[in-house]
């Protein structure tokens, strides 16, 4: 079954975006972890990432994003307008498939442990991960924020973390936890007096008689007063009951809604429900929506390995030779940024980025070689059908044919040429990359290595049977300059495995 948990991580920086994206490089280098959505706010100088993994992989990605915060961050410098006790200041993880509310409450209480251990932050639990009822609610935790939790932590048994020091360094401390998903949602007034955001946020949130499932606050945002929310229960306080009451209550003081926002990612059903509401769809149900009805359809397509095993003449080896290319370039990409942001490799670091940069670009073109060649083979068998009654038909035939042909070498012979450049950099990472990850550099370059063998195989097939045996020539010899460059970044990947690695290959 597949294990999917959300982490929707906020960092108290929203101005640097280099050091965000310092934080967003050391989570999507774990295996297993997809980066979703990254949004700042330089007013609330606070950023959100989301991302969603599997347990163990999330569970690590969300250490390295708070040791990479607590390395550039610095709490005491730190001011913004939203409340915050830490550089890493809250790390929620919600359930989302294959895995359980229990699941992430282990989940929260084993990195809460590590962080407290390994990088003496302290940390506290909150929502279902709570040691204790008063700290289900964050905002019982951030009170005083930082500045008032420094002395607090110290003379205050109330406020002694649940893992970690009793003292605050300049990382601050860390709110760790696990909830079912939240709606962030800002509604920004055509005023900029905070006093009236702050009454309406009093009127709206449930802590002060407001609605069940609603936090709210009052702040001065980009020149506006703002009543900025989290919601906790979509399915319990839809969205437009909430906009609605703060529509109310904002025109008892004569100002209205200018606009408002969404902070991180929500869920479809919640804007389903707002525009099954608004429109009075009564008999609307969830499967109208295009979008959800193609994923539904997509969902029922084979994946890539089946449909190459299904007897089927397309996909063939030309469409798998691409797609291993395309997993060696994926690991040429993990291996640069296991190699960004570590100290011992600092002198590389700019580079290793634009490894990256070109890994990831290399991948996404034979991603979709993938599809290009398997269609490339179609129409050489669609020209092969076509009517060949008469001599016009015969040579239309003939020349569709050719044609054909020509475009499913020339797709296997890109193939070929990005290959090399996947070998050449996973040769690089190998000489000068994370020796920790010396054997996926090495695994690179053995998929782009095979990758390419496989996609020359499919670019002799065809340079066999056109007419044009002048184009054939020519793609030939471009094979075989592309070979001889391919041997020397094998060589090169080799020495340096053998070097770096201490692997005899």
């Amino acid at each position: 079954m597949k294990q999917v948990v959300e982490c929707v991580a906020n960092f108290s920086e929203g101005r640097r975006l280099e050091v965000i994206d310092r934080i967003v490089e050391a989570i999507s280098a774990v295996s297993g972890v997809t980066v979703l959505d990254r949004q700042s706010d330089a007013d609330h100088n606070r950023s959100v990432i989301t991302f969603v993994g599997t347990p163990d992989g999330i569970e690590d990605a969300a250490f390295r994003g708070i040791q990479t915060a607590a390395t550039w961050i610095n709490m005491e410098e730190h001011q913004g307008e939203h409340p915050r006790i830490g550089a890493t200041d809250v790390v929620p993880f919600v359930p989302i498939e294959g895995v359980t509310m229990d699941d992430c409450i282990k989940i929260a209480r084993r990195l809460g442990e590590r962080v407290g251990t390994e990088l003496k932050i302290p940390v506290y639990l909150y929502e279902k991960a709570a040691t204790r009822p008063d700290r289900e609610n964050l905002a019982n935790l951030r009170k005083g924020e930082y500045e008032g939790l420094k002395e607090a932590i110290r003379s205050d048994p109330d406020r002694q973390p649940d893992f970690g020091p009793a003292e605050l360094g300049t990382a601050g401390a860390t709110v760790i936890g696990a909830r079912p998903p939240l709606i962030a949602y800002n509604v920004y007034l055509n005023t900029s007096e905070v006093e009236i955001a702050s009454k309406i946020a009093r009127a709206v949130r449930h802590s002060t008689g407001g609605l069940r499932y609603v936090k709210a606050l009052g702040m001065l945002v980009e020149g506006k007063a703002q009543v900025s929310m989290n919601l906790t229960d979509h399915t319990h306080t839809p969205i437009f009951r909430v906009v609605e009451m703060v529509r109310r209550e904002a025109a008892r003081y004569g100002v209205s809604i200018s606009h408002s926002e969404l902070v991180g990612l929500i869920p479809q059903r919640a804007l389903i429900d707002a525009a099954q509401w608004y429109l009075q769809l009564d008999g609307f149900e969830a499967d109208q929506v295009l979008e959800t009805k193609l994923a539904s359809a997509q969902a029922s397509e084979p994946e890539f390995d089946e449909a190459l095993a299904a007897g089927t003449a397309a996909p063939g080896g030309g469409s798998a030779a691409a797609y291993g290319a395309t997993m060696a370039a994926a690991l040429v990409g993990m291996v640069a940024r296991l190699t960004m942001g570590k100290k011992k490799y600092a002198e590389v670091e700019e580079r290793m980025g634009e490894i990256a940069a070109q890994a990831d670009r290399l991948r996404a073109e034979l991603k979709q070689a993938v599809e290009d060649d398997s269609a490339a083979f179609t129409a050489v068998m669609d020209a092969y059908r076509l009517p060949k009654q008469s001599s016009e038909e015969q040579a239309a035939r003939a020349e569709a044919i050719e044609r054909a042909m020509h475009h499913a070498a020339e797709i296997p012979l890109d193939t070929v040429h990005k290959a090399v450049q996947v070998l050449n950099l996973a040769a690089e990472v190998a000489e000068t990359g994370n020796t920790n990850a010396i054997s996926d550099a090495g695994s690179a370059g053995a998929l782009a290595h095979a990758a390419l063998q496989a996609a020359a195989l499919n670019v002799r097939i065809n340079a066999l049977n056109v007419q044009d045996q002048t184009a054939a020539a020519t793609w030939l010899e471009t094979l075989a300059e592309l070979q001889e460059a391919a041997s020397t970044a094998v060589a090169r990947l080799h020495a340096a495995i053998r070097e770096r690695g201490g692997i005899d290959v």
